[in-house]
C-alpha cells in the first residue's frame, strides 16, 4: 500500500496551496514533513507561474508543532535533534525569504512550531474557533525557536505571556496580539483565504518580490538606515517596466498588464 504524501500541492491561477498531510499526527513537523516543505518552497520560488502560497493543514488541526513521538522514538539522539531544529529554522527562514507572499490558513490548533509557522508567514487567516499556544514550558522544553518568529510578530509582553504560561489563546486574542490578520467563520476559511490570495496574485510579481524583501530587510535596520535603504529600493523599482506600466495604467485609467520585468 502506497503511503500518502506528507505534503500536498494544489495550483489555482497562480495561488499554490501546500497542505501539511499528517492528519493522524495533527500535522506534526516530522523531519520528513520539514524536508518536503523545504523542497516545495524551493520549487515554488523558482516557478514564475506561482504568485502566492497558502499553507494549510489536513484533518482536525493546522499543526501541533514538532512530532514528539518521533523525538522519543529517536531516543533524543543529538544528531537527529540538531538536524531537526536546523531544518525547521531553515524552513521558517525560507518562508520569510521566499519571493512570493505566504498566507497561513489556520484551523483547529497551531501550537509550538505550528504557531511558529503562523508567525513566520506574511499573513494569517484563522477560523473563529482556532487556538494557538507555545506550550513547551508545560513539558520542560521551552519554545525557544518558536520564540524567534513569535517575538517578531507580537508585542514583547504578549509573546512572553504565551511563552511563560504555555496556555492556549483563542482566535480573538490572537487577532488582538497581532499573530493573525483576520477571523473567518470555519465554513468560509478556505474561500476567503483563496480570495485574498487571488487579490495579491493580481499584482505585479516583481513588485511583490521587491516589496517583501525590502519589508523584512528594513525592519532590522535603524531608522535612518532603513530610509536610506528603502529610498534606493524605490529608485531601483522605478526602473522596472512593471512600475512604469502601473503608473501609466493608473494615469490612463486602464487595467495594467504585468510582465514581471
Amino acid at each position: 500500500m502506497t503511503e500518502a504524501p506528507l505534503l500536498l500541492r494544489a495550483d489555482d491561477s497562480g495561488v499554490v496551496t501546500l497542505t501539511l498531510n499528517r492528519p493522524q499526527a495533527r500535522n506534526g513537523l516530522s523531519l520528513g514533513l520539514l524536508q518536503a516543505l523545504r523542497d516545495a518552497l524551493a520549487q515554488i520560488d523558482a516557478d514564475p507561474a506561482a504568485r502566492v502560497v497558502i499553507i494549510a493543514g489536513a484533518g482536525p488541526a493546522f499543526c501541533a508543532g514538532h512530532d514528539l513521538k518521533e523525538l522519543r522514538a529517536k531516543n533524543y539522539d543529538p544528531a537527529y535533534v540538531d538536524a531537526l531544529f536546523a531544518l525547521c529554522a531553515e524552513v521558517m527562514q525560507a518562508i520569510v525569504h521566499l519571493s512570493k507572499p505566504v498566507i497561513a490558513r489556520v484551523h483547529g490548533v497551531a501550537t509550538a512550531a505550528g504557531a511558529q509557522l503562523v508567525a513566520s508567514a506574511d499573513l494569517a487567516f484563522a477560523a473563529e474557533d482556532a487556538r494557538f499556544a507555545t506550550p513547551g514550558v508545560n513539558i520542560g522544553l521551552f519554545c525557544s525557536t518558536p520564540m524567534v518568529a513569535l517575538s517578531r510578530n507580537v508585542g514583547k509582553k504578549q509573546a512572553m505571556e504565551m511563552l511563560l504560561s504555555g496556555d492556549l489563546i483563542d482566535a480573538p486574542t490572537a487577532l488582538r496580539f497581532g499573530l493573525i490578520n483576520a477571523l473567518v467563520p470555519a465554513a468560509e476559511l478556505e474561500a476567503q483565504a483563496l480570495a485574498f490570495a487571488r487579490k495579491i496574485a493580481s499584482k505585479s510579481p516583481l513588485t511583490l518580490a521587491i516589496g517583501k524583501k525590502a519589508f523584512y530587510a528594513q525592519a532590522e535596520l535603524p531608522l535612518a538606515e532603513a530610509y536610506a535603504y528603502t529610498r534606493e529600493v524605490m529608485a531601483q523599482n522605478l526602473k522596472a517596466q512593471d512600475a512604469r506600466e502601473g503608473i501609466g495604467a493608473f494615469l490612463d485609467k486602464r487595467v495594467p498588464v504585468w510582465t514581471g520585468t
